[in-house]
C-alpha cells in the first residue's frame, strides 16, 4: 500500500471513528497529522503545526461567540417573537418567517447547527399551535439554515469561497450565495408541501379508520341490548384508538391551540445586539474586513456593555465543532504537504472528463457529509476541486455550486448534527418516526440532488 493510500486510510479511520462513537474525529485528525506527517511522510513538526488553519479559526470562534451572546441575551427570542406577531393567524406565513429567519442568521455568519439549534425548537412549536406538521417545519429550518449558509460571512461560505478563489472566479461569491439561496428555498417549498400532503392523508386514513371502529361499536352496541356493549368491545376501541394515535404522532393536529404569543421585550442591549449583527455585514461585505476579525469586534463591543455575557457565551461555544473542523483541515494541509492530494487529484484527471469528475465529486461529498461534518468534507475536498473547476469547458462558479449543494443538503440525516438538532427538538414520542423520515429524506437527497445540480450547474453550465 502506498503512503499516499495510508494517508487518506487514516482520515477515513478518524471520520468513522467520530461518527460511531463520541471521540471528536477533529482531535483523531490533529494527532494523526504528526503521526502520519513526521513518521509516514519525513515531514519536520514545524511543518505540520504550519497546516494548522489560524484564518479559518479565528473565523469560527467570532462567529460562535458572537451568536453564543446573540442567543444568551434574548435577541433571538425577540426576533422569533417578531415572527410569531407578523404571521398572526396566517398560518401560510409560519414556515416562511422560520425559513427567512434560520437563512438570515446563518447568512449573518451563524454555523449552520447553531443557526439550527436556535431556531428549530420556536419553528416546531408554532408549527404545533398552528397546526403544521413539525416534520414539516424541521425540514424547512434546515434548508433555510443551508440557504444561507453560502454567504460569504458563513463558515461554509468561506470555505466554498476558498474552492472559487483557487479556481480565479473570486468574483462570483455573490453567485453562490444566491444559487445556493433559492436552490434551497425551492427545496424548503417542495418539502413542506410533501411532507404536508402526506401527513394529511394518513390524518384522513386515522379518520376513515376510527369512523369504521365508531359503527362497528354501534352495531355491538344495539346487539348488546340496553345494557350497552360489552367490556371487551370497549377495550378493544380505546386499544385501537390509542394505536392509530401512535402511529399518526406526527400528523397534522385536526384543530390548532390557539395561543397567544408570549411578548418579549425590546431593550436596549437587544436593539444593539441588532445593530452589532448589521455592522458585521457592513464590515465584511462593504469594508472587506475579515469575517473572523470582525465579529470578535462586534462580540467584544457586546460584552464590554454588558459584561456578564461573557462567562456563558464562551462555555456556549461550540468547541467541539472547533476542534472538528480545524483538525480535519489541518489534516488536510498535512496531506497537501505531502504531495498525497496531487495523487488523488491526478486519479481524478485520468478520467479524461472534468464533467464526470465533478459529478463524482458531488456524490462523494452528499454521502460523505451524510455521515461527517459538512464543514469538515468542505475542507478535505477544496484541493481536489480545483484542477475541476479550472477546466476551460466548465465554469468554476457551476462546479463549486454543485459541490457545495451536494454536501449541505444531506445535513438533515439523522446521523449528521443538523438532523440529531432536529431529533433533539421534537417531542419524545416522535422520534422513533423523525428518525425514519429524516433517514428517508436524506437517503433522497443523496440520490437526486447530486446528478440535479449536476446537469443544472455543470452540464448546463449555469453562471
Amino acid at each position: 500500500m502506498s503512503m499516499s493510500l495510508i494517508a487518506f486510510a487514516v482520515l477515513i479511520v478518524a471520520f468513522a471513528v467520530g461518527s460511531f462513537t463520541r471521540i471528536n474525529a477533529g482531535l483523531i485528525a490533529t494527532v494523526a497529522a504528526f503521526g502520519v506527517g513526521t513518521l509516514l511522510a519525513g515531514l519536520p513538526i514545524a511543518d505540520v503545526i504550519a497546516q494548522f488553519p489560524s484564518g479559518l479559526f479565528f473565523i469560527l470562534v467570532g462567529a460562535t461567540l458572537l451568536f453564543a451572546i446573540v442567543r444568551i441575551n434574548g435577541t433571538i427570542d425577540l426576533l422569533a417573537y417578531w415572527a410569531e406577531r407578523l404571521a398572526g393567524d396566517r398560518r401560510v406565513l409560519v414556515p416562511i418567517l422560520m425559513f427567512l429567519l434560520t437563512a438570515l442568521l446563518a447568512s449573518a455568519g451563524a454555523f449552520t447547527p447553531a443557526a439550527i439549534a436556535i431556531v428549530a425548537p420556536v419553528a416546531l412549536a408554532l408549527g404545533m399551535r398552528f397546526g403544521i406538521s413539525t416534520l414539516a417545519m424541521g425540514l424547512v429550518v434546515v434548508q433555510g439554515a443551508n440557504a444561507g449558509a453560502f454567504s460569504p460571512v458563513n463558515p461554509f461560505g468561506v470555505l466554498a469561497n476558498v474552492m472559487l478563489d483557487d479556481a480565479g472566479a473570486s468574483a462570483d461569491s455573490l453567485k453562490l450565495y444566491l444559487y445556493c439561496f433559492i436552490f434551497n428555498a425551492v427545496l424548503a417549498a417542495l418539502a413542506y408541501v410533501l411532507v404536508q400532503a402526506i401527513m394529511r392523508r394518513r390524518e384522513l386514513r386515522k379518520n376513515d379508520h376510527e369512523t369504521v371502529r365508531t359503527d362497528v361499536d354501534a352495531a355491538a352496541a344495539d346487539s348488546a341490548g340496553p345494557g350497552g356493549p360489552s367490556v371487551g368491545a370497549d377495550t378493544e376501541f380505546e386499544s385501537a384508538g390509542t394505536r392509530v394515535r401512535s402511529d399518526t404522532a406526527l400528523a397534522v393536529p385536526e384543530e390548532p391551540v390557539a395561543t397567544r404569543p408570549i411578548k418579549v421585550a425590546v431593550t436596549p442591549m437587544r436593539v444593539l445586539t441588532l445593530l452589532g449583527i448589521v455592522a458585521l455585514l457592513v464590515l465584511t461585505t462593504v469594508a472587506g474586513l475579515d469575517v473572523g476579525v470582525a465579529s470578535l469586534i462586534v462580540a467584544l463591543a457586546l460584552i464590554c456593555i454588558d459584561p456578564g455575557v461573557q462567562k456563558p457565551a464562551v462555555e456556549n461555544m461550540p468547541w467541539s465543532a472547533i476542534v472538528l473542523v480545524t483538525g480535519i483541515v489541518t489534516y488536510v494541509g498535512m496531506l497537501e504537504e505531502m504531495g498525497a492530494l496531487e495523487e488523488l487529484q491526478s486519479g481524478i484527471a485520468s478520467l479524461g472528463n472534468s464533467s464526470a469528475a465533478a459529478l463524482i465529486t458531488s456524490y462523494v461529498v452528499a454521502i460523505v457529509s451524510a455521515f461527517a461534518s459538512t464543514t469538515g468534507t468542505l475542507g478535505v475536498i477544496s484541493p481536489i476541486v480545483t484542477p475541476i473547476a479550472i477546466d476551460p469547458l466548465l465554469t468554476p462558479i457551476g462546479v463549486v455550486t454543485a459541490i457545495a449543494i451536494s454536501s449541505s443538503v444531506v445535513d438533515v440525516s439523522p446521523m449528521s448534527t443538523s438532523g440529531a438538532l432536529l431529533m433533539a427538538s421534537a417531542q419524545p414520542k416522535d422520534e422513533r418516526l423523525f428518525f425514519r423520515a429524516l433517514l428517508l429524506w436524506a437517503i433522497a437527497m443523496i440520490a437526486i440532488v447530486p446528478v440535479l445540480v449536476w446537469f443544472v450547474f455543470v452540464h448546463l453550465g449555469l453562471g
